[in-house]
């Protein structure tokens, strides 16, 4: 076997670089968001083929440019000049536009490196620039970079590995517009002052729900889990349901009757990552006769009597986060620092008691600091 430089190719040693890109690949399992499967792949390459460092870009949604979402080893920030690279420039945005994998070992004599210097500096020779491409068009491309020459072995490991993680990219992608649809549709159908319970009567037609305990609102997010699962019961011959609110918890237990021909571990497969997100928990028990009991627990999080106080940057700063704007953007719309930004979002997700940006905004949109 050859490569591309007509290097002749290691059996063995190929072998041994598809296991570790195997244990890549099985570290996926489960994540459903694009850059946390991105980092997972970078810190990957890092730690286990002694690379240099490791970046993923992700095509935006016009595919006018790239955006940085991954970079682990010598440089971590996603800030920088390649933050974000027009889809046609440098070698990352052609690589994209065309789809051409591009692999060099001696990274410093290339006419299109723009800092030379920085490479003989920093002892960088090695470079695998690869399409992640579903069909044959891009959706991100990985960049390699390495202190030695990239064996042939290490190379078409990288090749294979590029297929699947474009796969999982998209997947995720795929999940994560789907799933912020459905919230948009569930918002704009149901009424947040509708008790959960008459919400999950109007999905569960044919089952009578039993509630227990004293129903209080839910957030966003509470809510959303709570009807998706309905949905799947539904869907899954659901014969009993009951909700249950305890003082810290929230409880929905239910019954199904299951196709044979259905296997009970892929239902809420797709719901797993959300519900963990939440601090969740999800037991399920199949019996004989193809019947299943479910029991999803969600800590309590009932909306606050009082909220809060943002100042106004902070709910300038949070507004122009939830309508997508990553910080750079955020401080030349605001003519303030990347610093400073990135400041006030910790200010809101401690003010809120968030965990991430993401429950911040859930939080903020719920006690009404988001437009």
């Amino acid at each position: 076997m050859f490569n591309d430089n007509n290097d002749l190719i290691n059996p063995t040693r190929l072998l041994f670089e598809l296991q570790n890109i195997e244990c890549l690949n099985q570290s996926l399992s489960g994540c459903l968001q694009a850059e946390a499967i991105a980092t997972k792949i970078t810190d990957g390459l890092v730690d286990r083929f002694n690379c240099s460092f490791v970046r993923i870009w992700l095509v935006e949604n016009d595919c006018t440019a790239l955006r940085l979402v991954a970079s682990s080893g010598l440089y971590t920030r996603l800030d920088g000049d390649f933050a974000r690279v027009p889809m046609g420039a440098y070698k990352v945005g052609k690589i994209a536009q065309h789809c051409i994998p591009f692999l060099s070992n001696q990274l410093a004599e290339e006419s299109w490196v723009k800092d030379r210097q920085w490479a003989i500096k920093n002892k960088i020779c090695g470079f695998a620039g690869l399409p992640l491409a579903i069909a044959g068009k891009a959706i991100g491309v990985l960049a390699v970079f390495s202190h030695q020459p990239m064996e042939a072995e290490f190379l078409e490991a990288l090749r294979i590995l590029c297929s699947s993680v474009a796969v999982a990219l998209n997947n995720a992608q795929i999940y994560q517009q789907k799933s912020q649809a459905q919230v948009n549709s569930l918002n704009s159908e149901l009424s947040i002052c509708t008790p959960l319970s008459e919400q999950i009567s109007i999905v569960l037609t044919n089952v009578r729900l039993i509630l227990v305990g004293t129903e209080k609102p839910l957030n966003t997010s509470h809510n959303y889990i709570l009807l998706k699962t309905a949905e799947t019961l539904k869907v899954n011959n659901c014969s009993y349901c009951r909700l249950t609110y305890e003082s810290d918890h929230l409880y929905l237990e239910a019954m199904l009757v299951l196709d044979p021909h259905i296997e009970p571990e892929a239902i809420f497969s797709d719901m797993n990552f959300a519900i963990n997100n939440l601090d969740g928990q999800l037991h399920t028990d199949f019996s004989a006769n193809n019947i299943m009991q479910i029991k999803l627990s969600l800590p309590y999080e009932p909306q606050p009597k009082t909220h809060p106080n943002l100042s106004h940057r902070e709910q300038e700063v949070i507004q122009l986060l939830a309508e997508g704007l990553r910080d750079r953007e955020i401080a030349q719309k605001l003519y303030i620092s990347d610093r400073t930004v990135k400041f006030h979002i910790n200010n809101v997700v401690t003010k809120l008691n968030a965990r991430t940006r993401i429950q911040a905004i859930h939080k903020a949109y719920s006690q009404g600091h988001l437009n």
